[in-house]
């Protein structure tokens, strides 16, 4: 079924379009029915009618730290990519909820600023970042992020200080309260310019020599258990390299599965759960997905009328 425009309370949107046009795995179904806001002001248009039409709603940031299923998502999904200002204003930057991390990291670089430097490759956006304390090469959002502002599914604004956000090792509150993540600041330190670059170019040259970064993935797929780390293990059982469908544990980083000949969502799913299975077995050990997957199987599809309302 081809997507189609529509309209949602004035606003522009998108129906039966593929999600596999936005993740980074290159898969996943279709939205009923996909929108852009571009501002705090449209992403209340949104929640407000999809409580008054009794619609689930669904956000997303970039994507790529995703699994969309085959079946796609029912409801409203709204993509915040089009919110994506960055301003500086002394030590501190403040980036919509849409702005990819890496180019919120690489303001604070041109600014003088340090302490974003870790997320100078990381691909999502700001939004997704503060949803699950994102992290690499030693530092954590929780590291630099001051305020976030967000709206709850009720439409209510709020804006949590770093300690109400409740962040651990790729959580934070807003996992557990379903608000959505409308914007983040980042209290830096003054640093020299050139030595912040240089930092952050090193950490991408390092993690494109060990990452699969050719191909498309859905970044490391599992987090870290205590006292292992995931690519050797995967190595050690002899899984590296293993197929299903189009999907592949990436030989170049085994914590990475990557898609190589058109995989869909529910090969990436499989493969999720055929390691899970085999590293429980050979190291007794509980292997817990870092990437989200949301969204339907095939089987369950819906017919969405004109009007929004839902078969």
């Amino acid at each position: 079924m081809a997507s189609e425009k529509t309209t949602l309370a004035g606003l522009p949107a998108l129906k039966n379009e593929p999600l596999s046009n936005y993740t980074f795995t290159k898969t996943g179904g279709p939205a009923d029915l996909l929108a852009f806001p571009e501002s705090v002001e449209q992403v209340q248009t949104f929640v407000d009618y999809a409580n008054e039409n009794k619609v689930p709603l669904t956000v997303v940031g970039n994507a790529s730290n995703l699994i969309v299923r085959d079946g796609g998502i029912r409801g409203l999904v709204i993509i915040l990519t089009h919110m994506r200002s960055i301003k500086v204003e002394g030590n501190t930057v403040t980036a919509d909820a849409g702005a990819r991390i890496i180019d919120t990291s690489d303001a604070a670089g041109a600014a003088g600023l340090s302490g974003l430097e870790f997320a100078a490759g990381i691909p999502g956006s700001v939004g997704g970042a503060v949803f699950m304390n994102a992290g690499a090469y030693d530092g954590e959002i929780k590291d630099c992020v001051s305020r976030i502002n967000v709206i709850s599914r009720s439409g209510q604004m709020h804006t949590y200080e770093n300690a109400g956000m409740q962040f651990a090792y790729r959580h934070s509150v807003v996992q557990e309260t379903g608000e959505i993540v409308l914007s983040a600041s980042f209290d830096l330190t003054p640093g020299d310019k050139h030595a912040i670059r240089a930092k952050m170019d090193d950490l991408n040259a390092r993690r494109a020599a060990k990452q699969p970064l050719e191909l498309p993935s859905c970044g490391s797929v599992f987090q870290r258990p205590k006292g292992h780390y995931v690519g050797p293990m995967i190595q050690e059982a002899g899984l590296q390299g293993h197929i299903i469908g189009g999907a592949q544990i990436s030989m170049k980083h085994a914590g990475f599965i990557v898609n190589i000949n058109h995989a869909t969502a529910t090969d990436y799913v499989d493969m999720i759960h055929y390691v899970q299975r085999h590293i429980k077995a050979k190291f007794d050990v509980e292997l817990h997905p870092e990437v989200r997957i949301i969204g339907a199987e095939p089987d369950e599809s819906a017919v969405v009328h004109h009007d929004g309302a839902f078969d």
